[in-house]
């Protein structure tokens, strides 16, 4: 088994290559714009316009409490058909990805504003800052600080979620797997060498979000 798992590393290797820098590809894309878009509903929360409120508990309800893989099949077949343009398989997805990350960073984000000292807010109010800009000018910059670990767990679940894609054929590595295997017909080494590629990719993300906080501890020591 080991010398036809180095046979296929050999001659398919460019393939788990092309995989692996689309799962990484779609996984930064994913985060970038979620986060954006998760930071936006964590701040339409606290306008205190009760209707903006409601939608965003309600968006983060049904994003949080369905299946990703649901939602993904849900933007593929919806986004072609009330969309007056014409939207690609991997853009389709692409858009349930972020939708489904805004949710989550949505509620990181909450909670690292909820940590931030409540009287950093009061002191801001007493020194001429509307709510907005107390928001944005204060509390968010140091909730940002709070939230960059949990950001960083975000950004290596979705490397793992991405592979959901593969369903629909999308560029990336759990679907070079599927691409090896039907051309050697071999799916325990086809399987194993796309494991270990997840792993080494995921432990080593793992060992920098680390090393980050505990910079970040030292920082505000």
């Amino acid at each position: 088994m080991l010398d036809m798992t180095v046979r296929i590393i050999e001659r398919y290797g460019q393939v788990y290559l092309q995989g692996l820098l689309g799962t990484l590809c779609l996984a930064i894309i994913t985060v970038c714009a979620g986060t954006v878009l998760g930071t936006l509903l964590a701040l339409l929360r606290y306008t205190g316009i009760k209707p903006l409120k409601v939608f965003v508990k309600g968006y983060v309800w049904i994003l949080r409490g369905t299946p990703i893989l649901l939602q993904l099949y849900f933007f593929w077949i919806f986004l072609p058909r009330v969309l007056p343009f014409e939207l690609s398989d991997t853009a389709c997805i692409i858009v349930a990805l972020i939708v489904n990350a805004g949710s989550y960073v949505e509620e990181i984000i909450r909670a690292g504003i909820q940590a931030v000292d409540k009287g950093q807010t009061e002191a801001a109010r007493c020194l001429g800052l509307d709510g907005t800009q107390a928001m944005t000018r204060v509390v968010l910059p140091q909730a940002v600080k709070n939230i960059l670990p949990a950001l960083g767990n975000e950004f290596i679940n979705m490397i793992k979620q991405v592979s959901l894609a593969s369903v629909f054929f999308i560029n990336e590595l759990t679907t070079s797997y599927k691409t090896v295997l039907s051309a050697t017909y071999r799916p325990i080494e086809s399987i194993l060498i796309a494991g270990v590629i997840y792993l080494f990719i995921t432990t080593v993300l793992s060992n920098v979000m680390d090393r980050m906080e505990t910079r970040l501890r030292y920082s505000e020591a």
